[in-house]
């Protein structure tokens, strides 16, 4: 998959991570991205093709496809949290994490597939999360959702395989956007993971680590809930 000379389609691109993707894909010479927001208005990266998609409607993400019929790379950036807590929060709040970060990177997985199979396979982009595979309490709801599309991630590579497109996943824990606005601990540049997934894409990786923290729990994951949740023994979180 190369992404000089791709048509790219980027979800939340109006903000954050979301909007470092449309801008880094530009300067990689992608010919050209559209830039799907909720409200195009507020897409403001020069050169981009805004387009209005709301990942939780579904005859949104379709009107979107057929508004894209030229797209080679699907980059499937939207999200948000409710911050909710596994035994606190009213459960609704749980449901809005599925719908939008599995059901909605569903949809729009599915509604691009055929198009990106008929422009001879290219490749999708699922931004996930460290939290797709360690959990934490205050934002259960999220990594419950994220453990799930990391799974249904694993399914479509799996699935699409055999029309050549190619899935990559990125893991990344904070970065400095207004989503991690209250964090205090480091953040990873929202601009340098973006050009990292793309060169991840463009070298056929399955999945990108976008910083030391994805990498150290992927470590951790073959050793154990002890090795994940170190706070059970009285030592520190590792997110």
């Amino acid at each position: 998959m190369k992404v000089d000379g791709s048509v790219a389609f980027v979800t939340g691109a109006n903000r954050g991570l979301g909007e470092q993707f449309v801008r880094a894909l530009l300067e990689a010479g992608a010919a050209k991205v559209y830039a799907g927001a909720r409200d195009p208005a507020k897409v403001t990266v020069p050169g981009a093709v805004p387009v209005a998609v709301d990942i939780t409607d579904h005859a949104s993400v379709l009107a979107a496809a057929e508004q894209s019929p030229d797209v080679t790379l699907l980059v499937n950036n939207a999200g948000s949290t409710t911050r909710a807590h596994i035994l606190t929060t009213e459960l609704d709040s749980f449901r809005t994490e599925f719908e939008t970060h599995v059901l909605g990177t569903l949809a729009m997985s599915r509604a691009f597939a055929p198009i990106l199979g008929r422009n001879g396979g290219g490749a999708i982009v699922n931004v996930l999360s460290v939290l797709s595979w360690v959990s934490i309490t205050a934002s259960a709801g999220y990594a419950a959702a994220k453990s799930a599309e990391w799974s249904m991630t694993n399914a479509l590579r799996v699935a699409l395989a055999e029309q050549g497109t190619q899935v990559t996943a990125l893991h990344v824990s904070y970065l400095a956007t207004d989503m991690a606005a209250a964090v205090t601990g480091p953040k990873a540049d929202p601009a340098a993971v973006a050009r990292a997934t793309l060169e991840g894409v463009e070298a056929g990786w399955p999945e990108v680590l976008g910083d030391d923290v994805s990498r150290r729990v992927q470590a951790a994951l073959s050793q154990g809930p002890e090795a994940l949740y170190p706070q059970l023994r009285g030592g520190s979180s590792l997110v």
